[in-house]
């Protein structure tokens, strides 16, 4: 089976297989993010799109 033109999974394991991806995804972004947030655009049940914003200090070093 092909996904249909909306780009939603053709089946029960492409949907599994997209929700795991994105999870890895998230789980990636979050261990790798100190001081920030993560925020998960969802269209019609899937996660389009994960964006990581990371907040920095920077000393002045006085």
């Amino acid at each position: 089976m092909t996904s249909s033109r909306n780009s939603r999974p053709a089946t029960l394991d492409d949907a599994e297989k997209s929700l795991d991806l994105s999870l890895a995804t998230v789980r990636t972004a979050l261990s790798d993010l100190k001081f920030g947030s993560v925020s998960l655009t969802v269209h019609e049940g899937r996660v389009v799109q994960i964006d990581v914003t990371e907040k920095r200090r920077i000393s002045s070093g006085h």
